[in-house]
């Protein structure tokens, strides 16, 4: 599922670079409250389209890279089916946490990326395997899986709050976090209750 899922992103970028404004106009994550035209519109389709859209080839690159270093860890616990529902539900619940935000913010850009289902890959990850290390890329420093994915939430909320970094989606990637947590634990409950 993890192969698929850049598959599935690399092809969406490939068509996204032939017709970009088209894509962006009709599957990007706008605004709920943007008028503009019936293409620059929110349409509940984007809770889930706007993922597969990146801004240019390194936005892309770095969210496959971690979609593949975390998730195929990720899937081998999970499976394909379980992975999918994580990554999905981590999509909706980043897009939702956009949405809401750019309502508080008035902000009348789109968003875009896979960023909030890679988000909640990484959480799952770091809940599965908290003790394995991770290695950050700059400065390359190893630490648990635990503390990397809890200081990169951390990180995000500063950012988020401070607005230090605009046109980031800060609240959708933390929004993809809360979705794979509520997602674990529902998992999790469920098959206690069932042994």
């Amino acid at each position: 599922m993890t192969l698929f899922l850049i598959a599935l992103n690399v092809f969406a970028f490939t068509i996204e670079a032939i017709s970009p404004e088209a894509l962006i106009d009709r599957y990007a994550l706008w605004p709920l409250q943007t008028a503009n035209s019936d293409a620059r519109a929110f349409h509940v389709w984007q809770l889930l389209t706007y993922s597969a859209l990146h801004a240019n080839l390194t936005h892309l690159v770095f969210n496959m890279l971690g979609l593949f270093m975390f998730g195929s860890d990720v899937e081998r616990v999970l499976g394909a089916r379980k992975t999918l529902m994580l990554y999905v539900a981590s999509v909706v619940c980043g897009g939702v946490a956009q949405l809401l935000t750019l309502m508080l913010a008035s902000a009348p850009y789109p968003a875009i990326g896979a960023s909030a289902g890679v988000f909640g890959v990484l959480i799952a990850y770091a809940v599965m395997f908290p003790r394995r290390r991770v290695v950050l890329l700059f400065p390359p420093i190893p630490m648990p899986a635990w503390l990397f994915a809890t200081g990169y939430a951390a990180v995000e909320l500063l950012l988020g709050v401070s607005r230090t970094a605009p046109g980031v989606a800060h609240f959708a990637h933390l929004g993809g976090m809360a979705g794979a947590v509520v997602l674990i634990v529902f998992w999790s409950r469920k098959s206690h209750h069932d042994a």
